[in-house]
């Protein structure tokens, strides 16, 4: 009787020690988006911006590192992920680059200064992608609101290519990094290949100097 009882115990113990031998937690890697400081300033042309949640495709917001194979289907492992929400790590980064190439002040949302922000930025990620060419792909568009005209008043598109020397998770989060850096230098200077598209509305005469 007593051997019947212990058995089923021991049983349990083993097959938690056989899944603990299994499981090797240093089989998972996970990568930080952290974007150079590439040193080259330009002129603080935002002031103080509000950075909006950076809007990315489903793909790319999941916690698996994506890259697309020859057959042009975007893949993923498990075994590789991001070290951050990836959303939050790419606003985040996004706002520092920003801040650093201009000296402006771009806070992602919430906006947690007292005093309001002068600007609102937006950005619209429609790829952010390891391509099957060797090339991470950044392309969308961003906004600039300048909250004394109360509207949208600056619309941009960018597209934006990083060789990739290798191939794997790493590579492709290092290519992330790079594209977010030249990404913050076209915000920050209100600039890139794409077609501006500006609008006015009524100026509002208690509010700072305008942007444009």
């Amino acid at each position: 009787m007593t051997l019947t009882l212990r058995l089923p115990a021991a049983l349990a113990c083993l097959g938690l020690l056989g899944l603990g031998a299994c499981s090797n937690p240093e089989k998972t890697a996970r990568y930080l988006i952290d974007p150079p400081v590439t040193g080259e300033q330009v002129p603080n042309r935002l002031g103080s911006a509000e950075l909006k949640d950076v809007s990315l495709p489903e793909y790319a917001s999941g916690q698996e590192v994506a890259f697309q194979t020859a057959d042009g289907a975007v893949r993923s492992n498990p075994d590789n992920l991001w070290a951050d929400n990836p959303q939050r790590a790419f606003t985040q980064a996004l706002a520092r680059a920003i801040s650093d190439a201009s000296g402006a002040t771009v806070i992602g949302e919430p906006w947690p200064l007292a005093e309001p922000p002068q600007r609102v930025l937006e950005v619209r990620v429609e790829r952010a992608l390891a391509q099957a060419s060797g090339i991470y792909r950044l392309s969308g568009r961003y906004f600039v609101s300048d909250e004394g005209s109360g509207g949208a008043n600056h619309a941009r598109s960018f597209d934006i290519s990083v060789p990739m020397a290798t191939t794997g998770p790493g590579a492709s989060a290092a290519a992330a990094s790079r594209a977010i850096a030249i990404l913050a230098q076209q915000i920050a200077t209100l600039s890139g290949p794409g077609r501006t598209i500006a609008t006015t509305a009524p100026a509002d005469p208690f509010a700072l100097d305008p942007l444009f």
